[in-house]
């Protein structure tokens, strides 16, 4: 069976035709908007514009202002805790700062308790009342005597330094002449340290006093005290001319110490004993 095709323009056309009427088309049609210029120079203006309000604000703010740039205050605490090496270090430093100033601080303490020393020390020697004159001579009066002549009655004989053959260019004692078999006694408080025969001294007896002054009693007869405490009422021996010599007497030195002799007769006076 054929197919019959219209000749009819406007009937064949009917069918591709929207069905929408021409108010339909009028009210979704957009009206055409006239273009002054080209897009591109519009972007480009709208850029120019807010770089050019940039730069008057950074002309506003001043060249200083541009010129620094901003930057970060370093962290201390941040790098040491990162660094374990800078965290020990100032560890470190920390205590010896401590151990240092602990160590002024004692220093400064022993010098202020030092002054305050001396400060007491000095107000009580001012402050200390001197001895009366009259209070020194009642003691000195009432005090017993502590030296005494080593015989009662005797004659000085060959004094201390230049002597004879026998003492070569020094006699180094003080002779006192008296008869034989004449009390020797102490000259002070001592004990008898040494006694015996001692060559050309003869029989000798060596006291001993507390500052270790040794005093020899030389030439006796004999021997009465050998060791013990003596004092000056204490008999040591009896005068004699045993040893070097040929008349009978006391040869006596004074040795400080132990050491070498000194004149008997001035160590003698100087302690209140006139001979």
């Amino acid at each position: 069976m054929a197919s019959t095709i219209s000749a009819d323009p406007a009937a064949s056309t009917q069918l591709l035709d929207h069905p929408w009427d021409q108010a339909d088309q009028a009210r979704h049609r957009v009206p055409r908007q006239t273009r002054t210029g080209s897009p591109l120079l519009g972007v480009t203006a709208t850029m120019a514009a807010t770089f050019g309000a940039a730069g008057l604000t950074a002309a506003a703010a001043g060249p200083a202002a541009a010129a620094e740039p901003a930057v970060a205050a370093p962290d201390d605490s941040a790098q040491s805790a990162a660094d374990p090496g800078l965290a020990l270090a100032a560890r470190i430093q920390q205590q010896a700062d401590t151990r240092r100033a602990a160590a002024e601080e004692t220093a400064r303490l022993a010098v202020a308790q030092e002054a305050e020393a001396r400060r007491a020390a000095a107000a009580a020697a001012t402050a200390a009342p001197a001895p009366a004159a009259a209070d020194t001579r009642a003691a000195a009066e009432s005090a017993p005597a502590d030296f005494a002549a080593p015989l009662a009655a005797f004659t000085l004989g060959t004094p201390y330094g230049p002597g004879g053959a026998y003492w070569a260019s020094l006699h180094t004692g003080l002779d006192f002449e008296a008869p034989v078999g004449t009390p020797v006694t102490a000259v002070a408080s001592g004990p008898v340290t040494s006694a015996g025969w001692a060559g050309s001294y003869g029989y000798r007896v060596v006291q001993t006093l507390p500052d270790g002054t040794e005093i020899w009693y030389c030439h006796l007869a004999r021997l009465a005290a050998t060791s013990g405490p003596a004092t000056p009422a204490t008999v040591l021996g009896a005068v004699g001319a045993t040893g070097s010599v040929t008349r009978p007497r006391l040869h006596l030195e004074v040795r400080p110490g132990g050491g070498a002799p000194i004149d008997p007769q001035s160590w003698l006076r100087d302690r209140g004993v006139q001979v």
